[in-house]
């Protein structure tokens, strides 16, 4: 998967130079090795003592560092020539602590990443999303950071070989990757905030300030992992005025 993630890279084919890389979720130092396989230098991040600890054993020619994706990069602008993740992406989404806010830990992610990468260059994201609501989480709030791109699904009508990736892009003008396993312009997914906007709008949502849309915001504040008062009888009811 890092190979695919290294193609999708679209790394310039007549530059015979290192590229510095930034694995984020590199555990034991798997995709690494694939970098230093193919003759780039990287840079690792990783939540786990544990899984670092494994790639200092393996001795991984790159430079390790413990962090946490949601707590953003810690680097300096311009830094890198490229981003990769394997499997590590989607844990974002989840409010492991009370502390955690989802989107607001995506957002702090992108935007630190957004401004460690130099212009023109990409983060290819390999990632597991349960349902398309996810998705959507993600790749606003990596808009929102400035990136533009999508998502490019290879072989999607198979249910073992079916991968997704997030391919974002800092700058320039490139159209998404081509699938594999597709035609041309198939298993790819463009986004955009205008896109976006037209998606929510297209699924016949209950009516703004409606009971139905002021218990759905709740409901999706509580997946969030914000504070929300509880369900009433009284949720969304209009108040008289006071006199």
């Amino acid at each position: 998967m890092c190979e695919r993630a290294i193609e999708l890279l679209a790394l310039d084919p007549d530059d015979d130079s290192p590229q510095l890389i930034l694995d984020i979720g590199c555990g034991s130092g798997l995709s690494g090795s694939v970098l230093e396989d193919q003759g780039h230098f990287w840079i690792g991040v990783d939540i786990s003592n544990h899984m670092l600890d494994v790639a200092i054993d393996r001795e991984v020619e790159g430079d390790l560092l413990l962090g946490d994706m949601g707590q953003g990069m810690p680097f300096k602008a311009g830094t890198f020539d490229g981003a990769v993740s394997i499997s590590a992406l989607q844990w974002l989404c989840n409010a492991d602590k009370k502390s955690h806010v989802p989107p607001k830990r995506l957002y702090q992610f992108f935007s630190t990443l957004f401004s460690s990468l130099t212009r023109n260059a990409r983060a290819v994201f390999q990632f597991y999303p349960e349902n398309a609501d996810q998705i959507e989480l993600v790749t606003s709030q990596a808009m929102k950071a400035g990136f533009y791109g999508g998502i490019v699904v290879d072989y999607p009508n198979s249910t073992k070989a079916k991968k997704y990736f997030l391919v974002l892009m800092t700058g320039g003008v490139a159209k998404l990757p081509v699938a594999l396993g597709t035609e041309e312009n198939t298993g790819q997914i463009g986004y955009s905030r205008k896109q976006a906007e037209y998606a929510r709008n297209a699924r016949g949502k209950p009516l703004k300030k409606s009971r139905e849309w002021v218990l759905a915001k709740k409901e999706k504040r509580r997946q969030h992992g914000v504070e929300t008062r509880k369900d009433s009888r009284f949720t969304a009811r209009k108040r008289s005025g006071r006199f």
